[in-house]
């Protein structure tokens, strides 16, 4: 049995498949993995031991210019990305039992399936793009909208015509050179009724969030047993837990003179910093021996040795913090990150800055916030409540749809 598993997107976006991969493993299925071809993520997959096929450019490349992607990028990325679904993944799902998508929409990967008469699913690792009568497409959850706003089911009509413009043109042109009907409704056919979502209860309920009958398996993670680096280990064991900074794959997104900042409150707070290069290449101002910076490390063993995690608002880092029960400040840039930063604050285990670009008068602020006692006791306490099994529940239904 083999299951062809993949998106395109960040780190955050790869990684889930790589433990879902290795869950499928224990089960006795192959998984193939089909994602962009970024060094870091063939680096990942070669770890886990997950057979990986590249698919369409970089993400690199497409975000980590000095300027935002902006709408003409969008318009070319999406029928490339369509393309290469059609082609990269048409090669291989005739081998294949089943066919699961994520990341940035998937368009082209259910049309693979269908070619081949393959069970697809589609998966996310939040709610915020599936459609809802209560809330308006990108609002946080929990937010419904304002008295005299337009009304909601407008919204997600004009939601839904954004998608088509985007994709559907490829999308049915490549559908038609496979002699199959054209989709009026590229988000409800990408989507399905029946998504699944890989993210974890506490940290992102779904219950009332969309219109669709979504199944929750919990974050898919994967094991990191990786020692820290010597020097690494040497600067942790030197002193007080230190704050983290890091903001993973934002590049062009990632706030002006961040590096500065951090470094500034984490002095003015007597504490010393351990800064993530991540794709912006952030780097120390000083030679001071308070900041220890590195690359790519496991942030499992990391995150559980310092005193703060001041991050993006990724899907992964946020998970990943609040299961090491460690505080979290999230300084949100994009997308789905100012819920996850609202959520965090929600549950007491960090708190949420305000603004995309901190100075060191609000992030000593944050910070101070974070390290409070209550902060960190919630912090300790909600990580007992973070499953650690998602990609073994999903793993676990995915063969069991492939058997019926």
């Amino acid at each position: 049995m083999r299951v062809l598993l993949t998106s395109w997107g960040s780190r955050g976006d790869v990684e889930p498949l790589a433990g879902l991969a290795v869950e499928l493993r224990g089960l006795g299925v192959d998984a193939l993995v089909c994602v962009p071809p970024d060094e870091e993520f063939a680096s990942l997959l070669a770890r886990a031991g997950v057979e990986a096929v590249p698919l369409g450019p970089t993400v690199r490349s497409v975000v980590a210019g000095a300027q935002p992607p902006t709408r003409e990028d969008a318009f070319r990325l999406a029928p490339a990305l369509v393309a290469a679904r059609f082609e990269v993944l048409g090669a291989v799902a005739g081998g294949c039992d089943a066919v699961l998508a994520t990341g940035l929409l998937p368009a082209g990967a259910r049309d693979v399936a269908e070619r081949f008469g393959l069970p697809y699913v589609l998966a996310c690792f939040h709610t915020l793009g599936l459609p809802s009568r209560h809330f308006r497409p990108g609002a946080r959850p929990g937010t419904p909208s304002p008295e005299g706003e337009t009304d909601v089911r407008v919204l997600w009509k004009q939601d839904a015509e954004r998608v088509n413009a985007l994709y559907g043109p490829a999308l049915n042109e490549h559908r038609a050179a496979l002699g199959l009907a054209p989709v009026d409704d590229v988000r409800g056919h990408v989507f399905t009724d029946r998504p699944w979502l890989a993210a974890d209860q506490t940290l992102w309920p779904a219950a009332g969030k969309t219109d669709l009958d979504v199944v929750q398996t919990g974050a898919w993670l994967l094991p990191d047993d990786r020692p820290l680096p010597a020097d690494l280990e040497a600067f942790l064991a030197a002193g007080e837990p230190p704050v983290y900074v890091g903001f993973g794959s934002m590049a062009a997104h990632a706030p002006q003179g961040v590096a500065r900042v951090a470094v500034e409150a984490a002095r003015g707070l007597g504490r010393r910093l351990v800064l993530a290069r991540g794709w912006a290449g952030l780097a120390p101002v000083d030679d001071g021996a308070d900041c220890f910076v590195v690359g790519e490390v496991n942030q499992q063993a990391l995150f559980r040795r310092v005193a703060v995690v001041v991050h993006h608002g990724g899907a992964g880092t946020t998970t990943t913090a609040a299961r090491a029960g460690t505080p979290q400040v999230v300084v949100a840039q994009i997308a789905d990150q100012p819920q996850w930063a609202g959520r965090v604050a929600e549950l007491g285990i960090g708190t949420a800055h305000e603004g995309r670009t901190p100075t060191v008068a609000s992030l000593t602020a944050a910070l101070a916030t974070a390290l409070s006692p209550g902060s960190e006791a919630r912090a300790r306490a909600v990580a007992g409540t973070i499953r650690t099994d998602g990609a073994a529940v999903a793993a676990r239904r995915l063969v069991a749809g492939i058997g019926r």
